[in-house]
């Protein structure tokens, strides 16, 4: 047998933690590089999004209205169509207790701006903005009760994809053993009770409460997913990433149960990534792929 050369064996190779220290404290500069004159970048919120004249808050208005409809166009893309169930709401820039949502019995890939409904706070239809069409009850009761407990957040969605429901099940947290995955990193919740189909507002209040103060992310046993976001577009973004994570997660149990045992992410390389692909102009930016195909080849969602 021939000698084994001392190049052929895999040497260990030291650990390495990289560390925010020395990057742009801005997070989502750290994602992307244009030219080296640094003229060649990247938009991330449009500037009407700071505004707080007419003008601009009506321009607002308009902005979230189409990124809500789109939003919704993305989860019928998913597939996460299921029956009348699945809502996501947006606080309305100008009524700031109020919010727009998607009408009762519409699918998510027929929906367009002007069939977007406006609800007050006390979870009726405004009787002159917005659509006049009735809206999902259960939604009501969660979103309103989230929107109450959580003012910093813009948005909230949930509905039952298939994978989130499954997992849903086992009342437990997704575990990170991915990059994607560190999206929830001290970012999720569970609500362990499953109370029936909400139709009180105490049981949305409940959820709220499981959310707590700072996750944007929670299973909800034995019923779904729940998001939140900074804009429309987080909260539909989360959505999608939690749920295909919950997929990661049965498949990983799936091969356990075999044998092959999974590895956990280092904490500390989780917080360093959670850092930036948490930041909410990274995960609303995470959208803008599927916002502009939608648009391009769907022009009818913004009507």
């Amino acid at each position: 047998m021939a000698p084994i050369a001392l190049a052929d064996v895999p040497m260990p190779t030291a650990e390495f933690h990289q560390s925010t220290a020395n990057l742009s404290k801005n997070p989502l500069e750290r994602t992307w590089r244009g030219n080296e004159e640094n003229t060649l970048r990247i938009q991330g919120y449009p500037s009407f999004m700071y505004a707080q004249d007419e003008e601009g808050l009506l321009k607002k208005r308009e902005w979230v209205k189409e990124h809500l409809a789109v939003a919704f166009r993305f989860w019928g893309k998913l597939g996460y169509g299921e029956g009348i169930s699945g809502h996501i709401t947006v606080r309305d820039p100008i009524l700031r207790d109020h919010y727009w949502m998607n009408p009762f019995g519409i699918h998510f890939s027929a929906m367009t701006v002007s069939k977007l409904v406006l609800v007050t706070p006390e979870g009726y239809v405004h009787p002159t903005l917005g659509a006049q069409r009735p809206i999902n009850m259960a939604g009501f009761h969660i979103h309103s009760a989230i929107h109450k407990a959580r003012p910093e957040v813009e948005a909230a969605g949930h509905c039952h994809s298939l994978h989130g429901k499954a997992w849903s099940a086992f009342g437990r947290p997704v575990d990170i053993t991915t990059q994607d995955s560190c999206l929830f990193y001290d970012n999720q919740a569970v609500y362990h009770n499953f109370g029936g189909i909400v139709l009180a507002a105490e049981e949305g209040e409940n959820i709220a409460k499981a959310l707590g103060p700072r996750n944007k992310c929670a299973i909800l046993q034995n019923h779904g997913l729940l998001t939140l976001g900074n804009t429309v577009d987080e909260c539909a973004y989360l959505f999608s990433a939690l749920d295909k994570q919950c997929k990661v997660q049965l498949l990983l149990e799936a091969a356990e149960a075999s044998g092959i045992k999974r590895t956990i992410i280092d904490p500390g390389d989780a917080a360093f990534t959670a850092a930036t692909i948490q930041y909410h102009e990274n995960t609303y930016y995470n959208l803008n792929p599927e916002y502009e195909l939608i648009v391009e080849r769907e022009p009818g969602v913004l009507l």
